[in-house]
């Protein structure tokens, strides 16, 4: 099921002449994004690990920040059972996934802004077993970051589970941070080199795209070429989740850049 707040179920309203290949596109999107993350595959890994030990396989998701909903496709693919509520603002992201996901009742993909007070009434659930996000939340400045960890620590159950794997910057190590940041650049200059696509590549792209073109269009005119927001340390996180209402929390899985953070309801 698909709301995205226009009251038409995504790609279904789409001539047959104009429809996307939603399945290129997403393989597309997880492309671009391990340009950035060669690793994004294990933090994944590691992530559903936690969900099965702390959760079980048949555990009712949020997806926060969902994109084109890389982090539901590992969830059915891993866990069939499970349940799926992804949720974001971008109509162009939300276009994939709904093309991808067409005809399948284990999710519903809700339309709403994660800066908004009453995101949360848009919910189709109360409460989940686990809340899930990856390389997202560093859009927000750390104010409105903790205002969601106290929103979120109110929709996980108790015993659930709340995961994101982001960029945490240890701001007491500079030249450790400084020397992982050139080589990985290096590394991302490289591929590029070979074809890879990147951020503005990939948006150009889908601006081209009969059928995204319109979504691509309001998506830029909503962030602009990227929101500026904030990069804080494991232990940032840690604390702030702590003190909004989560029992215990800590790093499951690091990179020399990135993070993922699980708190435990």
């Amino acid at each position: 099921m698909v709301d995205t707040g226009t009251g038409a179920e995504t790609g279904t309203a789409v001539d047959a002449g104009r429809r996307a290949d939603w399945r290129a596109w997403q393989d597309s999107w997880d492309r671009q994004q391990e340009w950035y993350m060669p690793d994004r595959e294990e933090r994944f890994r590691v992530m559903l690990d936690m969900v099965e030990a702390l959760v079980g396989r048949e555990a009712r998701v949020l997806d926060l920040a969902c994109g084109t909903g890389s982090i539901t496709d590992r969830l059915f693919q891993r866990f069939p059972g499970a349940t799926s509520t992804g949720v974001d603002l971008d109509p162009a992201l939300l276009a994939i996934a709904g093309g991808y996901f067409a005809g399948d009742s284990r999710l519903t993909l809700v339309r709403a802004d994660l800066k908004a007070p009453d995101w949360t009434a848009k919910l189709p659930y109360d409460s989940y077993d686990a809340v899930l996000t990856a390389t997202a939340l560093h859009w927000l400045h750390t104010g409105p970051l903790a205002v969601l960890y106290g929103q979120l620590a109110g929709l996980v159950r108790p015993g659930g589970v709340f995961m994101n794997a982001d960029h945490m910057t240890d701001p007491a190590t500079p030249r450790i941070n400084e020397a992982e940041r050139a080589h990985r650049h290096r590394e991302m200059d490289r591929a590029k080199a070979e074809g890879a696509l990147d951020w503005a590549d990939w948006w150009d792209l889908a601006a081209k795209d009969p059928v995204l073109a319109g979504p691509t269009a309001e998506r830029f005119a909503i962030y602009g070429e990227h929101a500026d927001g904030d990069t804080p340390s494991a232990e940032w996180h840690a604390t702030t989740l702590i003190g909004a209402g989560f029992g215990e929390a800590r790093a499951v899985w690091s990179s020399p850049s990135d993070s993922l953070m699980l708190a435990l309801k």
